[in-house]
């Protein structure tokens, strides 16, 4: 295989889950909409892509899948945006197999749609093969789909194995340059019902992709965050607001760095931070906030409140300690 052509290559993006770990939050919006650091958590994915020089995306769409398409039709950073549904929980193997119509051949860049990442994938550009997963090293590997290299190359993977096999796991980002052989070998799946854990896996079809001679290539993956809970998701706040500039606040309040502090947020007689992201258009008077992400108009009058995350809309008031609270709630005490 020759070098991976950037102009043809699309950005596929599964991004059907009902993020069930995350209620009551996606009860009113998806997932990849939920805020951290200052955006949705899809707005870090596309930034990546942006930067990456990729101008097609194709979005694997289920769960309110209508508002994901919408944010990023709204954002205009592609020249071309692409949906299909995946109407029932098959698997991220099924998911990908969804958009074989509209990819064909091209290149793909699959990118799960609640896992911001990390990493160096320009030079990739010029590499030659057949696909590149990029991994890491997890303490953990019987979570994952995980590699076996030898001089470079893939000889084998395998999805969330209960006994050792290795401890480099794929975490979410892969570079496929064959997508021809990877659709052929989704589709083996789903004709023979090859299923892991009841799911199609795209482990699997990578795994039969080796088998049929493909060259795949690996990459590191710097950064990783799976915001798939609470506190995996005030975790990647933590981390990303880390390389964030200091916002001013007004004069009768502290603003402990690091913090996002949107500009149309109105904060007074406060102390923020650190850790913490407040939205668009929310307001907190006469609190200490820390470790915290504030949607979109939320409001925090009178309290202390850590280690918490606040919805769209929510009111919290005259209360100390952590809260979860979804999108248009509210807690008075």
């Amino acid at each position: 295989m020759g070098q991976i052509d950037r102009d043809r290559t699309w950005a596929v993006v599964p991004v059907a889950g009902f993020g069930t770990r995350l209620q009551p939050h996606t009860h009113t919006r998806p997932k990849p909409l939920l805020h951290v650091a200052g955006q949705p958590i899809l707005g870090h994915i596309l930034d990546q892509m942006v930067a990456l020089g990729i101008e097609r995306i194709v979005l694997v769409v289920g769960y309110m899948g209508e508002q994901i398409i919408d944010y990023v039709q709204q954002r205009g950073d592609f020249a071309r945006v692409e949906s299909v549904e995946q109407p029932e929980p098959l698997g991220l193997g099924h998911a990908i197999y969804l958009t074989r119509s509209i990819v064909g051949g091209d290149p793909m860049l699959i990118v799960y749609g609640d896992t911001i990442f990390q990493a160096d994938l320009q030079a990739l550009w010029q590499a030659a093969g057949d696909g590149f997963l990029g991994v890491k090293k997890v303490g953990d590997p019987e979570r994952f789909g995980v590699v076996v290299e030898e001089r470079g190359q893939v000889v084998k993977l395998r999805e969330k194995p209960e006994e050792f096999v290795s401890d480099l796991a794929i975490v979410g980002t892969n570079l496929i340059a064959n997508s021809s052989l990877l659709f052929a070998c989704l589709e083996q799946l789903l004709e023979r019902d090859i299923r892991t854990r009841g799911e199609y896996q795209l482990t699997d079809a990578l795994q039969l992709m080796v088998e049929r001679g493909a060259q795949l290539g690996t990459f590191p993956v710097e950064n990783w965050f799976d915001c798939g809970t609470r506190e995996a998701l005030l975790l990647t706040n933590r981390y990303l607001l880390a390389q964030a500039p200091v916002p001013e606040g007004p004069r009768d309040t502290v603003i402990i760095p690091p913090v996002h502090l949107d500009p149309a947020a109105t904060v007074s007689r406060s102390v923020i931070g650190p850790y913490v992201s407040v939205g668009r258009q929310a307001k907190v008077d006469n609190s200490i906030v820390r470790n915290t992400i504030l949607g979109e108009q939320a409001m925090v009058e009178d309290l202390l409140l850590e280690d918490s995350i606040v919805g769209f809309q929510a009111l919290v008031r005259g209360r100390a300690g952590r809260v979860n609270v979804g999108d248009m709630s509210q807690i008075t005490a």
